[in-house]
């Protein structure tokens, strides 16, 4: 049975989270840091502050989702609370 993750990346540089999910964890991370994706390449170096496995894609796009909507405030206190 395949994973999923969802992570919330952070950019030191730019000062950034970033919210996705994905079945590979590492070769996300990689892509990111290599410029590969448009919208994250000017922000990169990424660093993986969160992640949590999963059970099927849908419930890792659900829980995208909701931390998507989170103000950059919220999400580091999503990060301290649930690191």
């Amino acid at each position: 049975m395949e994973k999923f993750y969802v992570c919330i990346l952070y950019s030191e540089t730019s000062q950034k989270y970033y919210v996705g999910q994905t079945n590979n964890l590492t070769d996300r991370i990689q892509r990111h840091n290599a410029g590969s994706v448009l919208s994250t390449a000017p922000h990169k170096p990424w660093k993986i502050v969160w992640s949590c496995e999963k059970p099927s894609r849908a419930d890792a796009m659900a829980l995208e989702k909701k931390l998507k909507n989170l103000s950059k405030i919220r999400i580091a206190t999503f990060i301290a609370k649930y690191s």
